[in-house]
């Protein structure tokens, strides 16, 4: 199976729309596709709860985000929220989630 994991770090919400459009698009397919949210993108989680944005919701549903970066929701002021949300906080590497540690389990990296 390939496997693939899409590192969103744009804060503009339709790029992050792509992005789960995608990971639902593999998913749908056959693929493993998961979604880490990083720098900028880690505001869009407040966005996409709050308007209850149904690709967002499903992707949550389906554990499509595998990973929600821990420093960079501090920076951004957003981690209390993002930890309140159920989704995994993850810094494993200086505060936030690691490439490598998906390269090493045969994920391509896609970053948006």
């Amino acid at each position: 199976m390939n496997k693939y994991v899409i590192f969103a770090f744009n804060g503009n919400q339709m790029c992050f729309v792509h992005v789960l459009l995608n990971a639902l698009d593999m998913e749908s397919k056959g693929l493993e596709g998961k979604i880490v949210i990083e720098g900028e993108a880690v505001k869009l989680i407040k966005v996409m709860e709050e308007s209850a944005n149904p690709l967002y919701l499903k992707a949550k549903e389906k554990g499509l985000i595998d990973a929600v970066c821990k420093g960079c929701s501090a920076k951004m002021g957003v981690l209390e929220f993002n930890e309140g949300t159920g989704l995994p906080i993850v810094g494993d590497m200086s505060g936030h989630p690691s490439m490598e540690s998906y390269i090493s389990k045969g994920y391509h990296i896609i970053t948006l």
